[in-house]
């Protein structure tokens, strides 16, 4: 039987007030309140497609813009992952997806490698989703990288409508994540030469 995988971040500012808790080898349930109901979207489709156990209370100076709040919320996220995930030891390490949404198709290529990295190919038709700027979207991302130590790569190869893009890179990076993260059963060590990730 592997260790439970799970986490609990608190993280408290000036701009916001969070609490979330992560169980990696979940079953995909949730319940999420950002204050941001976009973001609140995209993260029940982050959780239900990677099968992580996800609740997120948030409270932020969403009176002055959302940036804050995603922001703060993608460092939480990232350093729940890299509680959870622990030493490594037996998962896949990398994953990928190509995830199609409707006109939408996006390319999520991920490694926990321990080195922070976003490499970021894509372009949105419009800046915002109702009052959500699509630029927050980068913003979060690039903080769960940074935070959880991840290799990430995001190419969005087609998309006119910016909420489908959006939904392909969240769903896409969840699907990447579940296999990253997955025992291999070949594999009981770290998947290093090094000997540490």
């Amino acid at each position: 039987m592997e260790k439970e995988r799970t986490s609990k971040i608190s993280r408290k500012t000036a701009e916001t007030d969070i609490q979330l808790s992560l169980n990696i080898d979940g079953s995909g349930s949730y319940d999420i309140s950002t204050g941001v109901p976009f973001l609140d979207h995209m993260l029940e489709l982050f959780a239900k497609h990677g099968c992580f156990d996800l609740t997120i209370k948030a409270t932020g100076d969403t009176q002055v813009d959302d940036h804050h709040s995603v922001e703060d919320v993608g460092i939480c996220l990232g350093k729940a992952l890299k509680e959870a995930v622990g030493d490594k030891a037996g998962i896949f390490r990398y994953g990928f997806m190509l995830l199609p949404m409707d006109e939408a198709l996006a390319e999520v290529a991920l490694d926990f490698s321990g080195r922070p990295f976003l490499a970021w190919n894509v372009v949105f038709q419009q800046e915002t989703i109702k009052t959500f700027q699509t630029s927050l979207v980068e913003e979060f991302w690039r903080a769960v990288a940074v935070e959880s130590g991840l290799d990430l790569h995001v190419n969005v190869k087609a998309g006119k409508d910016a909420h489908h893009v959006a939904e392909a890179i969240f769903k896409g990076a969840a699907r990447a994540m579940r296999s990253a993260l997955a025992y291999d059963p070949r594999s009981k060590g770290i998947p290093s030469t090094k000997g540490s990730l």
